[in-house]
């Protein structure tokens, strides 16, 4: 990897394309194992919060890999990290913001069901084209913005008979409740990709793949120091043990639950803000809002959920507005490309005269 913040083409194209599949791992088994852990027996909400970003530790693996890359060409002069105070404590902010919203999402997905959670996250693409607009000034194309009607239509789509799914022996003052819950933290989380890419902007630094991990180190720290607070407070340590014999698929089933929750949780955030770093905080709304009808797809499969006629639209309707953004992203890029070649050719012309 190129670490001076200057990835060539087709390398910042392979790194973007393993982000994307880290989120679309997360964003697609995470809600699934989440659901699994309420479904079965478990209760914790804090827990369950803090398992979204628990697996922080995780990313001392690549941040070691790419250190002895890095000792390769600069011997004893390798820095050990490159995350200053001022982002550190810019990071540890929005850490907090992650924690909160990690316990409303937490909240709401221990009352809906995973289609219905699903498609009340969709409204997060709203926020993230709002905040990119007004925090790091994101231009809109007619496709992204095309793609961002697209993507929000078919989630409304989705919401037509997400009455239906209630489950049963729920009342609805807890459906209502898991509702505004999981909208809240849909918002939140919208607004919080533009502020990580605002950190990026204002870094004053270059922004390296290893910068970028310790952002999203530090991030997760702190969101799991906060869901941690929460822990204590509720005895949820106590419980653990407890809750996990009376699990309904078992003691071991429980933990092994807890630890792929906790691993398939960190793709997403390590993806996330991978995708932000190599493309924008746009490009990551969109990408999540168009894997949720997946995750859809994946809580009828698992869970026996309804799938009604709303919900295939939704889907191809959000695959339309993927296409849309890409290709709007590809004439984009191509654009540019063009025009760099014509001013470094009208400067090779002015040199010559």
């Amino acid at each position: 990897m190129e670490e001076e913040g200057k990835l060539g083409t087709n390398m910042k194209r392979i790194l973007l394309l393993i982000n994307c599949l880290f989120v679309s791992v997360g964003i697609c088994g995470g809600p699934l194992m989440m659901r699994l852990y309420f479904v079965e027996g478990g209760a914790r909400l804090w827990f369950n919060s803090w398992l979204q970003t628990g697996g922080w530790p995780l990313t001392f693996i690549p941040l070691t890999i790419l250190y002895f890359y890095r000792q390769k060409s600069e011997g004893s002069d390798t820095k050990f990290f490159f995350i200053t105070p001022r982002i550190f404590v810019a990071s540890f902010l929005i850490g907090v913001l992650t924690g909160l919203d990690a316990y409303l999402y937490s909240w709401g997905g221990s009352k809906l069901p995973v289609s219905t959670s699903s498609l009340l996250l969709a409204p997060q693409l709203a926020f993230t084209a709002i905040g990119a607009y007004f925090i790091v000034k994101q231009k809109f194309t007619s496709y992204s913005i095309n793609a961002v009607v697209l993507l929000i239509v078919g989630a409304v789509l989705l919401g037509i008979r997400a009455n239906g799914d209630r489950p049963k022996g729920m009342t609805s003052k807890e459906y209502a409740i898991g509702f505004i819950t999981t909208a809240l933290a849909a918002a939140l989380y919208g607004v919080i990709l533009p502020f990580i890419e605002l950190v990026y902007v204002k870094a004053k630094q270059a922004i390296t793949v290893t910068l970028v991990l310790e952002i999203q180190m530090v991030m997760c720290f702190s969101a799991t120091a906060f869901c941690t607070i929460g822990m204590i407070a509720n005895k949820d340590f106590q419980a653990i043990s407890r809750e996990a014999k009376q699990y309904n698929l078992g003691e071991a089933t429980y933990y092994i639950v807890v630890i792929w929750s906790a691993i398939i949780w960190q793709c997403f955030f390590v993806g996330a803000v991978g995708v932000i770093y190599l493309s924008s905080s746009l490009m990551s709304g969109v990408l999540i809002a168009v894997l949720l009808p997946l995750t859809e797809v994946l809580g009828v499969i698992f869970f026996n959920e309804k799938f009604s006629g709303e919900k295939g639209l939704s889907l191809f309707l959000s695959l339309w507005g993927f296409v849309s953004y890409f290709y709007g992203e590809f004439k984009q890029t191509k654009k540019l490309k063009n025009k760099n070649q014509e001013n470094e050719m009208a400067k090779m012309q002015n040199e010559y005269v």
